[in-house]
């Protein structure tokens, strides 16, 4: 297991044993995974950590019931736990204040962040980010709604990403092989039970809330996003003050992989100016 990239350090936050990687030096900034069956921190932000490490200071964490941070039994997954979850690895690492990068699900902890303790917070970036109010789409439905197999795994990566060249059988194999290690469908398919629009609202910020933002805020969506509506996008770049708004064309849920390059440039630049 010391050879698989996606584990490297541990340490105590808010009570969970959580596993984190801390790369590069200068301004912290935060990474925050999405909630698809078998991610992890490193599955997630691989293209973007090295490359935000070249001028910042970058922690990318498992939340409590993804990757291979703590599942305790007795947990609920609810936006406390996890935005605790962060706010205790900060404490825990003596960091005051960093900036956030919330992808999906991690939107929705990125804007609960940034509400909750506003002082913590430097700037914010969204993509393709859950947190408002929003219809339960499909793709949504059937990612939360995944029972492991090869064949489910090729359908999810098919509804994430716009260019199907990525999405290999190499890579539909080496997600399903991530879904079904020990601990982590159970926790996987414990989050979101039908009916699974409770948990998009769950998940979304009091809009006056939102509004009230007042963190320079990079909002980032795949025009042709089948996971989270091309709409949020549009709602949080209305509701924040100090706000802007990148969307790409031929481009899916999966921003950070489909457009890394350009995807890393605008969030160095955004976090940098």
């Amino acid at each position: 297991m010391s050879n698989n990239p996606e584990i490297a350090n541990s340490i105590q936050a808010a009570g969970i044993e959580t596993n984190y990687h801390d790369v590069g030096d200068g301004d912290v900034v935060l990474l925050i995974h999405g909630s698809g069956p078998g991610v992890s921190a490193w599955a997630n932000w691989r293209l973007t950590i090295p490359e935000l490490a070249r001028e910042f200071r970058v922690i990318a964490p498992d939340m409590v019931g993804f990757g291979f941070s703590e599942r305790p039994d007795n947990v609920d997954y609810t936006m406390d736990t996890w935005v605790d979850q962060i706010f205790g690895l900060m404490d825990s690492l003596s960091i005051s204040k960093a900036s956030i990068v919330g992808n999906s699900f991690g939107g929705a902890l990125a804007l609960a962040m940034t509400i909750r303790h506003p002082e913590r917070i430097n700037k914010q970036v969204l993509m393709g980010s859950v947190g408002v109010p929003f219809e339960l789409t499909e793709g949504l439905d059937k990612v939360w709604g995944y029972q492991p197999s090869i064949e489910n795994m090729k359908e999810l990566l098919d509804i994430f990403a716009y260019n199907r060249a990525i999405v290999t059988d190499e890579l539909a194999e080496l997600r399903y092989k991530a879904s079904i290690r020990p601990g982590f469908q159970e926790s996987f398919s414990s989050m979101f039970p039908v009916p699974r629009q409770q948990w998009v609202d769950a998940m979304a910020s009091d809009v006056d809330e939102i509004r009230d933002i007042d963190k320079p805020t990079l909002i980032i969506h795949g025009r042709d996003d089948n996971v989270i509506p091309l709409q949020n996008a549009y709602d949080l770049f209305n509701f924040i003050e100090q706000s802007e708004l990148h969307a790409f064309g031929q481009c899916g849920h999966w921003t950070q992989i489909e457009h890394g390059a350009r995807f890393n440039k605008l969030v160095s630049d955004f976090l940098s100016g």
